[in-house]
């Protein structure tokens, strides 16, 4: 898998830095978190309440503040080299280090993990400065992935193929739905994840709730189980979901209920495409559950960005007027969830290209079985 050099961080840095510019922002301020590890590859060992603070700047270097405790770990980072690193100690004011890099009436968009206190002490040194959420003020800058990116989100899709592939040959029947979790938990990380962020086993009634947590609920012979699993793998995400029945042959209404989603979803897949907005994805994937009959059973949005997290912009629901772009990546995941009886759901991540889309899961998309 290729390796991010410091060159690539670099190049974000300076992205950001002009996306800034171009939204009418003074810079960017990156706290630890997953918008920190993008732009330098720096993940302090813990996020504490000591302020670490990346500054972006237009026409100026990168900077990070960081406590010396702490100085060794970030010079040690994969984009240090095109840092300048000013550390603070213990006892001493680290607003009014940060106040030295910003302007006194400036407009920063800051990132969303950036803890209250900071942004607190922020503005209390300069009171005259502004600040916008990232989410708010730059949502996609982390949405267009390049090709070494992709190869990861690729990787990480194959991944939880294997785990799921895998999983069809575990029995369910009379096990404790928190067992098939921890089953799908041990694929992710025997197929390469690092990380495993959840693994959603909704059986029988529980499956109409789309996060359900798995629960001490036993499995029984007839269940239908939505399956959501996913984590991370060289630093990005999978995510995909699958509906399998346990034994026999599923009802007439089961086989029905999952084949308006999976109509749904191969609809809304087609419909991705550069120029395409993301609220019309959505609607593709909701028109033919709506004129299935199910249309108030579909609780959510179709989607989500997936990168260094599992849920980024953009988001594929209605209002979202963004239009798509090659590089993008998000999932489609339509469901219907009949309360108290059972749910199905099916989902892809897809990434856009030149001239369409392309899925990063290859799972068969047919009603699986499991003893």
């Amino acid at each position: 898998m290729t390796g991010f050099t410091a060159g690539d961080y670099a190049a974000r840095m300076e992205r950001a830095a002009r996306a800034a510019a171009d939204a009418g922002l003074s810079g960017v301020l990156v706290a630890p978190g997953p918008d920190l590890a993008w732009l330098t590859g720096y993940q302090p060992t813990a996020i504490t309440e000591r302020l670490t603070l990346l500054v972006l700047a237009p026409g100026r270097d990168p900077a990070l503040v960081v406590p010396t405790l702490e100085k060794p770990d970030a010079q040690a980072a994969p984009g240090a080299s095109a840092l300048a690193l000013t550390d603070w100690t213990d006892g001493t004011d680290p607003y009014g280090v940060a106040a030295r890099l910003l302007l006194a009436e400036g407009h920063y968009g800051i990132s969303d993990s950036a803890w209250a206190m900071h942004l607190l002490g922020l503005q209390r040194t300069l009171p005259a400065s502004r600040y916008t959420a990232l989410t708010d003020s730059l949502p996609m800058l982390r949405a267009v992935k390049d090709a070494h990116e992709l190869e990861r989100l690729a990787a990480a899709g194959a991944a939880a193929d294997a785990t799921y592939e895998e999983i069809l040959g575990v029995s369910f029947a009379g096990r404790r739905e928190t067992d098939v979790a921890a089953d799908l938990a041990g694929l992710l990380r025997k197929h390469g994840h690092e990380q495993v962020d959840f693994t959603v086993v909704g059986s029988g009634p529980n499956g109409a709730n789309p996060h359900h947590e798995a629960g001490d609920r036993l499995i029984q012979q007839g269940d239908t189980v939505v399956l959501d699993f996913g984590g991370l793998m060289g630093g990005y995400g999978s995510d995909t979901t699958r509906t399998v029945h346990v034994g026999g042959s599923p009802t007439d209404e089961v086989k029905a209920v999952h084949d308006v989603v999976r109509r749904a979803q191969q609809s809304a897949f087609e419909a991705v495409r550069p120029g395409v907005t993301c609220q019309d994805i959505d609607r593709v994937a909701r028109r033919v559950i709506t004129e299935a009959g199910y249309g108030e059973y579909f609780i959510h949005r179709t989607g989500h960005g997936i990168g260094v997290t599992t849920h980024e912009p953009p988001y594929i629901v209605e209002g979202e007027e963004r239009p798509l772009v090659p590089g993008m990546c998000f999932s489609i995941e339509p469901g219907v969830y009949l309360p108290g009886r059972f749910g199905v759901r099916i989902e892809d991540i897809v990434t856009v290209t030149e001239d369409g889309g392309r899925r990063l899961n290859g799972t068969d998309h047919a009603l699986g079985t499991v003893a």
